[in-house]
């Protein structure tokens, strides 16, 4: 399975998280395997792309970060899977 997790920071936690992802870079678990991730240039947030077939690893990392981010994470589909749930 394929998600997109938004990231978003604030004043009040942006230090402490910052210096979290410095010390160990945020970094999945053993089993979701992170293909990439990009940081808006204003540090307020970003967008993490991860593939795992365990959902609740990939919540479990959500969680881990949930004290010093706000994270939405969504389900993605390919283009062929989606056509395949249109499809019917």
């Amino acid at each position: 399975m394929l998600f997109v997790i938004n990231y978003k920071t604030s004043p009040a936690t942006r230090n402490a998280g910052q210096k979290r992802f410095l010390e160990g870079g945020g970094l999945p678990p053993a089993n979701v395997k992170m293909l990439g991730r990009w940081h808006y240039a204003d540090g307020s947030g970003g967008v993490t792309v991860a593939e795992s077939d365990d959902a609740s690893a990939v919540a479990k990392w959500a969680q881990d970060w949930s004290d010093v981010l706000v994270l939405e994470t969504r389900l993605a589909l390919a283009d062929e899977q989606m056509g395949a749930v249109i499809a019917g």
